[in-house]
């Protein structure tokens, strides 16, 4: 028997206003997918992906398009008439992980792959312009589509904005983005306020003295001190699980010598840290450069340690009016929507661009799975604000949303997303 899905049917939904036409058009978007997938590039070198995206704007009709903003950000605008500013944003670096999905269309570069799916996204955004370019009588104001690089590292936004982005192109009234995820098509979460944890990536390098393996007493072990200050940070993460949400400290990464009979002079850790409000963020820094320095000193560190803060993402805020106003829209469309009880803690930029312009933004995430995948206990599990167990997740290099569901369910939510404020009433804000 096939499973109860609370997502949409497989069979194409009707079309009306402007999704007229978006059914034949699918294939195609599905077809762009597939090629963003096979060639990921990483953040501030999607030259092929920037390329892409001109082409196929340009050849949608209508849209001024203006490439390499922020490096090899696409800026497209068309222009309706009277109405409010509506941007779109959508990310287009991939990561730097091996594929292992074993798709026909798996990533022909080595080492890179699209693993969050930001190829879903350009497929989908791309797929919204072509409709509202097809239909220009439908709607009224003017549309900004932004294809922003470099979202992983957390600086594509901000290169963005320093390259004049807010000043070149119409002032948001409004901006709306979107991020594919392991749940079924046809579901959307989101929530007012705080959405998405603030992160911040830290390099910890510490020093010591090297030696010989077969003299450790000559040294100052830099591996040991790692692995003391790996556990000191790891329970002091422990340490704030009462909080809610509570602060998260992960060490990802640790890097130290090169052969085994050779204890080297330091050791690396690469730190992620995941805070929600800038009180715990401040905080939970000056714990973790307190606790590294005082773990080092007890070590005997020959000097302090170096920690240095990069890569770092706001808070995610969304605004409460446009959040339910976006949310209603998708419910009137038929969109299975869910508010998330606690923000996610995932981050992003996307809400550099309104916090720079002084605009409300919403942000949600959508399901890119085929709903046949979701049995009544997965379902039930989703109903609880969970994923279900053994869930691969964005990032993972298994990580592999179903094409034909994620493109055109990416296309429709932000298609009724951005026709809400597009309205031929000049996009009034809702009651």
């Amino acid at each position: 028997m096939r499973p109860q899905s609370p997502a949409l049917p497989d069979s194409e939904p009707a079309e009306a206003g402007l999704g007229v036409g978006l059914n034949a058009r699918l294939p195609h978007w599905l077809d762009v997918y597939h090629d963003l997938h096979a060639h990921p590039e990483i953040a501030f070198r999607e030259h092929r992906t920037a390329a892409t995206v001109a082409r196929e704007l340009r050849r949608a009709g209508g849209w001024e398009v203006t490439e390499r903003i922020g490096g090899t950000g696409v800026v497209a605008v068309l222009r309706g008439g009277e109405g409010p500013v509506v941007w779109l944003r959508a990310d287009m670096d991939a990561l730097p992980v091996t594929e292992e999905t074993g798709l026909p269309y798996a990533s022909a570069e080595p080492g890179l792959m699209h693993a969050c799916g930001h190829d879903v996204h350009v497929a989908a955004l791309l797929g919204v312009c072509r409709q509202l370019a097809a239909h220009p009588g439908a709607w009224s104001g003017t549309v900004v589509a932004v294809f922003q690089p470099a979202e992983e590292v957390g600086r594509g936004a901000r290169a963005m904005l320093d390259d004049g982005v807010l000043t070149r192109f119409p002032h948001p009234d409004v901006v709306l983005g979107q991020h594919v995820g392991p749940l079924p098509a046809g579901l959307v979460i989101t929530r007012r306020g705080t959405v998405m944890a603030a992160a911040d990536s830290l390099r910890v390098t510490l020093h010591g003295s090297g030696a010989h393996a077969s003299a450790p007493h000559f040294a100052v072990d830099p591996i040991v001190m790692a692995a003391a200050v790996v556990m000191r940070l790891q329970t002091f993460s422990a340490r704030q699980a009462a909080l809610s949400p509570s602060t998260l400290l992960t060490v990802g990464a640790v890097h130290a010598g090169t052969v085994p009979n050779v204890i080297p002079h330091a050791a690396e850790l690469l730190c992620s840290l995941r805070t929600y409000d800038e009180r715990a963020r401040a905080e939970a820094l000056a714990d973790v450069r307190r606790l590294v320095r005082a773990e080092a000193d007890a070590q005997g560190a020959v000097r302090a340690p170096d920690i240095e803060t990069y890569d770092s993402f706001p808070l995610l805020v969304n605004d409460e009016c446009t959040t339910r106003r976006l949310l209603s829209a998708l419910a009137d469309a038929g969109v299975r929507t869910h508010e998330l009880p606690t923000p996610l803690s995932a981050s992003e930029d996307f809400g550099v661009f309104a916090a720079a312009a002084g605009c409300p933004s919403a942000f949600y995430h959508f399901g890119g799975a085929d709903p046949a995948d979701f049995d009544a206990e997965a379902v039930a599990c989703l109903e609880r604000g969970a994923l279900p167990p053994g869930t691969v997740m964005n990032h993972s290099p298994h990580y592999a949303p179903s094409g034909r569901h994620a493109v055109g369910a990416g296309v429709r939510h932000l298609l009724t997303a951005a026709a809400s404020w597009l309205s031929a009433d000049g996009g009034q804000p809702a009651a």
